[in-house]
């Protein structure tokens, strides 16, 4: 090796200097998790819960798309995707709603019904778990006897589900994130769970949560309260706006406001390892309204895609079709070009195109995601899969 002129001891202080920031940045930047991401989460009011929800959904989200699809316009290539997809596995990731979605009929009730659904919950999609009430001093105690309640009634029946996760709804103190973190702990206990097996993410639809009352940006602080447990944060549409005064009408997953709050989150996460979802729309395809509440749908999502947010909230049956038309619509339009730009970074051709190690991430993720979801297919893929995922983490 040729000799510089620096000396020796100068490389040696470089590291010691550095060597705590290395293992600081290694802890709290890990990179991409391993595993798939659903595109969606539904929500389900507890009470409408049953364990043929996943089943009826799909037929319902078919029979609207065979009745009114070709109105879209999709190719023939996308509209056979979503039809097989709702054939088969209509909702990715199915939260049951103790929250905003079920309201507050009473404890007898509400202990009831967190019993009978974690005995119920039979598991027929990737990704399952339970939207319990804030941890607010009016509701904080009901939230954590939910949860308790509705893990007494799964576990009755076996182990939990792979792909558990349970969402902590309208944050207003970091320290809520912190404590839920230590009930998730205790619930492990207390339930003979292995440790960290439960995780949670967090509903970003307060502005304290964006910011908090000393200024600084909140969401950073939320990631580390949760002590490696949050697994993601979601946007939160309607109480976001409705906290910060803006009328109902004007309410939207596109408003500049939600477009604010949305890049503090993508900026925070960046690099933790927490994954983003974008929220929902109200306007549902319905009656006569079905093909325009269409048409916004499919927008919406699009745009949220484009914008680095992979996941979003589904309310409806009707929504499914439009979920699964743009999100496929998305990764079949990206395939030709990413699997060639690809394809040339890893086997050195000259392309034409200048690409950085970042945008072979970046290429791959994308594949890999559009793999995942059904957009796109194995042997439409530019390199094996394991291979894929190793650009998409950059490993190696």
């Amino acid at each position: 090796m040729t000799e510089g002129r620096l000396a020796a001891d100068i490389y040696a202080a470089a590291d010691a200097r550095l060597s705590e920031v290395d293992e600081r940045v290694a802890a709290k930047y890990p990179g991409e998790p391993a595993g798939r991401q659903p595109v969606h989460t539904v929500y389900v009011p507890a009470d409408k819960y049953a364990p043929d929800v996943v089943t009826r959904w799909g037929e319902q989200a078919l029979a609207i798309f065979r009745q009114r699809g070709a109105e879209l316009g999709l190719t023939a290539e996308v509209g056979d995707r979503v039809a097989a997809k709702l054939a088969t596995e209509p909702i990715e990731d199915l939260r049951i709603d103790f929250e905003d979605g079920y309201g507050h009929p009473g404890d007898e009730a509400e202990d009831e019904m967190a019993l009978s659904c974690g005995r119920s919950l039979t598991v027929a999609t990737p990704f399952v778990g339970i939207r319990f009430k804030s941890f607010e001093r009016a509701t904080r105690r009901r939230g954590i006897r939910t949860l308790d309640l509705f893990l007494s009634g799964l576990l009755e029946n076996g182990d939990l589900p792979p792909g558990f996760v349970v969402t902590l709804p309208k944050v207003t103190a970091v320290e809520q994130v912190a404590v839920a973190a230590d009930v998730l702990a205790a619930l492990e206990k207390a339930h003979g769970l292995p440790e960290r097996a439960l995780r949670f993410e967090v509903q970003i639809e307060t502005s304290q949560s964006i910011l908090d009352t000393d200024g600084t940006v909140a969401v950073p602080r939320i990631i580390q309260a949760a002590a490696g447990r949050c697994s993601g944060l979601h946007y939160g549409t309607y109480d976001y706006s409705a906290g910060l005064g803006i009328a109902a009408a004007y309410q939207s997953m596109d408003h500049p406001a939600a477009d604010f709050a949305k890049a503090f989150i993508q900026v925070s996460a960046a690099g933790t390892g927490v994954r983003l979802s974008d929220g929902s729309s109200n306007r549902l395809p319905v009656g006569d309204a079905v093909l325009d509440a269409w048409r916004e749908h499919l927008r919406l999502v699009r745009r949220s895609l484009e914008r680095g947010f992979y996941q979003g909230w589904d309310m409806h049956p009707h929504q499914l079709p439009t979920r699964f038309a743009a999100t496929y619509a998305f990764f079949r339009e990206g395939l030709p070009s990413a699997a060639a730009r690809l394809h040339d970074y890893a086997t050195a051709a000259d392309s034409g195109v200048l690409d950085e190690p970042a945008t072979a991430q970046a290429l791959a993720a994308f594949l890999c995601r559009g793999l995942d979801c059904g957009a796109l297919d194995e042997s439409e893929l530019p390199l094996p899969r394991a291979r894929l995922d190793a650009y998409a983490r950059r490993i190696g």
